[in-house]
């Protein structure tokens, strides 16, 4: 199976109701459109919301990093991308955009995925054929630079930070 480097969803559209007091979108629902992303590249990877029906299994979020980095309005319309940064039977480590259409970053999120057994629930190695699928992704995304700002954490500055 061949896919684009990185992956890339149709542009979206943002809801009114996501716009807060301070006339612009909600930190919370730059992770709904995350989480639109990730949708978008587990359906193509065949482990979608019929996955969970038909096998059971799923994948969840293990940990994610959200970074905020330009304000989107309400008539804003973005595009996401989806890039494995790396994985195993059990897990994917992710990189994701949300980019305005006009062309410029508004958001990142480097994103850990669980898949998930959910007759436990526990974390279970994704089946072959989902494997395989994973494994040409990452050979697809295997020239794309690793945005340096991945792995990355949160911190202040020793310089500023207060003596205890």
């Amino acid at each position: 199976m061949t896919f684009d480097a990185p992956l890339m969803t149709p542009a979206m559209t943002l809801d009114p109701g996501w716009i807060d007091y301070n006339g612009h979108l909600n930190m919370a629902y730059y992770n709904v459109l995350f989480d639109r992303v990730a949708d978008f590249a587990f359906d193509l990877l065949g482990c979608g919301p019929a996955y969970r029906q038909e096998r059971g299994l799923s994948v969840y979020v293990g940990e994610i990093h959200v970074r905020y980095l330009r304000e989107l309005h309400a008539d804003a319309r973005v595009v996401g991308t989806f890039q494995i940064l790396e994985h195993d039977e059990k897990r994917i480590r992710a990189f994701q955009t949300l980019r305005h259409v006009d062309g410029w970053t508004a958001a990142t999120s480097e994103v850990l995925f669980l898949h998930v057994d959910l007759s436990g629930p526990r974390v279970a190695p994704f089946p072959g054929d989902v494997l395989a699928r994973i494994q040409d992704l990452r050979a697809a995304h295997a020239h794309l630079p690793v945005p340096e700002v991945a792995g990355k954490g949160i911190a202040l500055s020793r310089k500023t930070m207060p003596a205890l």
